[in-house]
């Protein structure tokens, strides 16, 4: 197709705000997808997407919309709205020309409508507002398109009112689209140039790269070389998302489909690579994508250890289709083998652990998630320390330094005095206050990730009745008065339980922890010992009795010598069981530390 017929958008937006509703709309109307094959989100098609209700995965599909007679490809890709899937929200970016920023017409701007709207920005987007569920009888278009202009600088008066529920107004965004974003730039004389924004692996076809062909063609059949990785493959498959994979012999300039070639070996294949075809003269690579940067960091350890290398196989297969976390192996003298992985927040943590176990039936054991700490050495150089356990003793460093977040929060007015409370109570500074409209207003405030990272999130939403939103960005390292959380099970440390805390809160934090671990732990035929350290410092204590079995039942009368031979006997086996046993912890003990409370 002619690339001035081609555009390339995606939908942005706030969680909830109806991106995926928007894109099954317009796969109906352009007879994408047949009335009878039809389903509410159809893009979501992980089984994890469906259950929760969100997008977490972003999905390319390609439709054919008319306008004045004329046909025009476009190449839409929708994208999760959660803070923890914005790396997929930038690497979709890229591929694209524009973006509709979809706003809830009732709930207005929210956290991460302006997170994405500058997101877009500096990609460099044209940016669509479209307002959404104006079909409410609460719904507010005239004060949300001032509240965009007002807090995004965004031309909003004439914004595309739809319902993406019902399907009104959603024709209308269709031509505004064609009107609105520019066709793709690109020479289809100049040498192949496609960016590789996505894969996904595939037991019978091997590893399925998802690309945007930015110059030349690519053909079936053609001999291609990835520029970064210099593996050379040959194009068994090529094609568009319709949004089923549907084979075509070429894709030229502009257009977003899908290559097959066999690739069983998946470090073949690197998201943000640039493919080209195989000769002598090679073309410029593309820039690419910047490395993410991981805000929460856990171990996973497999319950049975012959899983070692089962777990390793499966971390690869996630980590081709999710670019944004890492992994790494590590030992624990507690738990044995594992990985310690890299995620950009706790949900996207909780959605690899769960893919992990459905996806590869892994029955494993997760650590208390930590952030990355900063220490700088005596010598005056900084190491990065990404797990408490490794965090050496004081006399090793001259100080500890803690990951700041600019956190924005979006809140009605009246709540503004509880919120400031609760980011105060959490270490906060705070930074600036702005009044979006009379009723809603922006509280910026620095906070230290560790410090919001567990449940901050569910107390704002508890403090302001479900109508606060969240959106945070890393601005750097502060220095702070941390100390290392030793938590002992029988005077054995456990680094699997250990924390990096603030001084201050300390006593508290290890008394709530040792407190959890005593309703978790089951008993044992002997006394177990849960101690809270700093150091060598012991700062909290708590026990769990022993089992007790009544071994004199079967003495009726008689000698009392013989009952005290007996006791005598079950003390002594007690404490050999106390020298040489091994204090049985379970998963849900190792899950009940995550709460900070």
């Amino acid at each position: 197709m002619d690339p001035k017929n081609i555009r390339n958008f995606s939908i942005i937006a706030h969680i909830d705000h109806g991106k995926s509703t928007l894109a099954d709309r317009m796969l109906e109307q352009t007879g994408t997808v047949q009335k009878r094959e039809m389903q509410d989100q159809l893009l979501d098609d992980m089984e994890l997407e469906r259950e929760r209700g969100i997008t977490i995965k972003a999905r390319a599909v390609s439709i054919v919309h008319e306008k004045d007679g004329e046909k025009y490809l476009l190449n839409l890709i929708d994208t999760p709205g959660h803070v923890d899937f914005n790396y997929e929200v930038e690497k979709s970016m890229q591929a694209c020309e524009g973006a509709i920023l979809l706003v809830d017409a009732s709930q207005g701007v929210e956290a991460q409508t302006v997170a994405n709207a500058y997101l877009a920005i500096d990609a460099d987007l044209e940016i669509l507002p479209v307002l959404n569920k104006v079909d409410l009888g609460h719904a507010r278009p005239d004060e949300i398109a001032e509240e965009i202009e007002n807090s995004l600088a965004i031309e909003a008066t004439d914004a595309v009112r739809i319902s993406a529920k019902t399907g009104i107004g959603v024709d209308k965004v269709l031509d505004r689209v064609i009107e609105a974003f520019p066709p793709p730039e690109g020479d289809p004389e100049a040498p192949l140039r496609a960016l590789i924004f996505d894969a996904v692996y595939d037991e019978y076809r091997g590893v399925i790269v998802y690309l945007r062909v930015v110059d030349g063609t690519l053909s079936k059949k053609d001999r291609i070389v990835m520029m970064g990785t210099g593996k050379k493959f040959e194009a068994v498959d090529i094609g568009l998302f319709n949004p089923k994979m549907t084979s075509k012999p070429s894709l030229s300039v502009g257009e977003v489909g899908y290559f097959v070639s066999n690739i069983k070996t998946l470090g073949d294949v690197r998201i943000g690579d640039t493919m080209t075809i195989d000769s002598a003269a090679k073309p410029e690579m593309l820039p690419g994508y910047r490395e993410p940067r991981h805000m929460v960091f856990a171990d996973f350890y497999p319950t049975n250890p012959k899983d070692y290398e089962t777990m390793r196989d499966a971390l690869d297969t996630l980590a081709l289709s999710d670019s944004s976390f890492s992994y790494e192996a590590v030992t624990s003298e507690a738990l044995g083998f594992g990985y310690r992985c890299g995620f950009l927040g706790l949900l996207h943590m909780e959605i690899i652990q769960q893919r992990l176990e459905r996806e590869h039936d892994l029955d494993m054991i997760q650590t208390a998630p930590s952030v990355t700490y900063k220490i700088t050495q005596k010598d005056g150089s900084e190491e990065l320390i990404s797990s408490p356990g490794a965090l050496p003793t004081p006399d090793k460093f001259d100080e500890v330094l803690e990951p700041i977040v600019r956190v924005s929060m979006i809140v009605p007015a009246e709540f503004i005095g509880v919120t400031m409370t609760l980011s105060n109570d959490h270490r906060g500074v705070f930074i600036r206050q702005e009044h979006l409209s009379p009723t809603r207003v922006q509280l910026v405030y620095d906070i230290p990730l560790g410090e919001i990272m567990y449940d901050f999130y569910d107390k704002l939403k508890s403090a302001t009745r479900g109508f606060g939103t969240l959106n945070y960005d890393l601005t750097g390292f502060s220095p702070a008065d941390l100390v290392k959380l030793s938590i002992l099970v029988n005077g054995k440390e456990v680094d699997a339980l250990c924390a990096i805390v603030h001084r201050s809160f300390a006593d508290q934090r290890g008394r709530a922890i040792l407190k959890k671990l005593r309703k978790e732990i089951p008993r044992h035929m002997f006394e177990v010992r849960l101690q809270a350290a700093i150091g060598s410092r012991i700062i909290a204590r708590e026990s769990i009795a022993a089992l007790r079995k009544d071994v004199t039942a079967k003495c009726y009368g008689g000698d009392i010598t013989r009952k005290r031979k007996l006791l005598e006997k079950q003390k002594a086996g007690k404490r050999r069981m106390r020298q040489v046993g091994s204090v049985d912890i379970p998963q849900k003990a190792f899950l009940s530390v995550l709460g900070s409370d």
